[in-house]
């Protein structure tokens, strides 16, 4: 059977990096090295002369950074672009800049040889290969236009709108919370993407737990990022933390998140160390089979873009346990993979736009509630 070969131009200003990428990548029967470049002004010619398939790009160079190379290529051609970036507080910031202005995907920079020769040989062309079937006119397309309706609300507040997250804080400001969850995973696409939920969603609803992958030290930067945009207060999950409505808890990176029975109807956060599950650390299905084992039919869970099959066991777990699982739709999904999984193997209630997730989470919370009164 035919494979087709993705070619890949390697841009990093670190000789040594270069080397190791492109010995890494060889190993792969798929995966060809057309070039690499040392900064991003030969990064930007080199692509628009070669054409390669797939990016891998250093996000701090001389002459132009890698958010500055990036808009560059993006500008003259749609090509997935995957940013390498130091595992710094800094690095985590610019890398969530750079999926905000189009990169599709990120990897941590290996620190030794140690962590080459394990994380980045199993993660680099597992993502290479990801990113290269996804369709960044689409993506690029989606995120303009989530982008442009930030500006209109800011510039001009929609009375619509208003009106819509007005309904949304009623729809659970008369119910009890403080015994329901939210269980949310999310991979590739996801920082964007909760970015555009935790802008519009509404005060009242229970505790949120999220696992986004990865890498470690990005995440603290990942919910501050968050915390400065919603009204619900989001930090990086720590293990003791007793989790409250209107807050959410981000999985650190790297690690495992569970939740454990704190009192008769409430959690808090144990975060531990393990092997990866589901191909994951954190892994979803981990957080969500935790979560319906203490919350049963009072848990919400919500399964969004990415690539692979994390969550799809976890979502399962929460439907057996008499909860309600809502998975993001092809259409608003930069990579329709996790919940694709979860969604064709029956483990998904309904799907929905990422425009209506705001609104519709206070509404299923509700919805929750009165399924849970029901049983008593």
């Amino acid at each position: 059977m035919y494979q087709r070969t993705i070619r890949v131009l390697i841009v990093d200003d670190s000789q040594l990096i270069r080397a190791l990428i492109s010995d890494l990548l060889e190993e792969a029967e798929d995966i060809e090295v057309v070039g690499t470049a040392a900064d991003g002004m030969e990064a930007v010619r080199m692509a628009r002369s070669l054409k390669p398939d797939v990016i891998t790009l250093d996000v701090q160079m001389p002459k132009m950074d890698g958010l500055q190379t990036l808009e560059k290529i993006l500008e003259e051609q749609p090509i997935p672009v995957l940013m390498v970036s130091a595992t710094t507080q800094l690095g985590g910031q610019i890398t969530l800049e750079a999926l905000d202005r189009g990169a599709l995907d990120y990897i941590a920079k290996p620190e030794g040889l140690k962590e080459a020769e394990t994380t980045l040989r199993a993660e680099l062309s597992r993502k290479i290969r990801a990113v290269a079937s996804t369709d960044v006119k689409r993506v690029l397309k989606m995120r303009r236009e989530r982008a442009e309706k930030r500006r209109q609300r800011l510039d001009k507040p929609s009375s619509a709108l208003e009106k819509k997250l007005a309904n949304s804080s009623a729809a659970v400001s008369d119910i009890p919370v403080a015994d329901k969850c939210i269980a949310l995973g999310i991979s590739t696409g996801g920082p964007p993407a909760l970015a555009s939920i935790f802008e519009l969603l509404p005060t009242g609803l229970p505790p949120i737990v999220i696992v986004q992958h990865m890498p470690a030290n990005f995440t603290k930067a990942f919910a501050m990022r968050l915390n400065s945009l919603s009204k619900v207060n989001v930090k990086e999950a720590e293990t003791g933390d007793v989790i409250k409505p209107g807050h959410a808890y981000l999985a650190p990176g790297g690690r495992h998140l569970e939740l454990r029975k704190n009192g008769r109807n409430g959690a808090k956060l144990f975060v531990r160390d393990g092997d990866p599950v589901s191909g994951h650390r954190p892994s979803v299905d981990v957080m969500m089979g935790s979560a319906a084992s203490l919350y049963g039919n009072r848990l919400l869970g919500i399964v969004m873009t990415g690539m692979g099959r994390d969550g799809s066991d976890g979502c399962k777990s929460i439907r057996d346990a008499g909860g309600y699982v809502l998975g993001q739709d092809e259409s608003s999904s930069d990579v329709y993979g996790m919940n694709k999984v979860a969604f064709q193997e029956g483990n998904v209630d309904r799907q929905f736009s990422l425009d209506e997730a705001a609104t519709l989470f206070a509404s299923q919370v509700r919805r929750l509630w009165g399924a849970a009164c029901a049983s008593t």
